[in-house]
């Protein structure tokens, strides 16, 4: 077993309101800074031990669609990278 960590970023779709990146952007431009767009979103870093990276990437993978992301919702996309001691 090799020790993973896997990143899984969950973040709204396009389209779905996001009350807390619209307060922030309003706050932001109130501070003068300019931006087209802004959207909110969560990370999650899970440490995995597993045969191969391909075997985290699976298993982070069924986290975000079971629990961490709605997919009706959200889009989400997962990392992993191999832990250093």
């Amino acid at each position: 077993m090799t020790a993973f960590t896997a990143t899984v970023e969950v973040r709204l779709k396009r389209g779905v309101l996001d009350p807390e990146a619209e307060t922030t952007a309003r706050a932001l431009e109130r501070l003068g800074f300019e931006l087209e767009e802004l959207r909110s979103a969560d990370r999650f870093e899970v440490d995995i031990d597993a045969e191969s990276a391909d075997a985290a990437r699976e298993r982070a993978t069924e986290m975000a669609e079971r629990l961490l992301a709605n997919p009706t919702i959200h889009d989400y996309e997962v990392g992993v990278e191999e832990r250093r001691a």
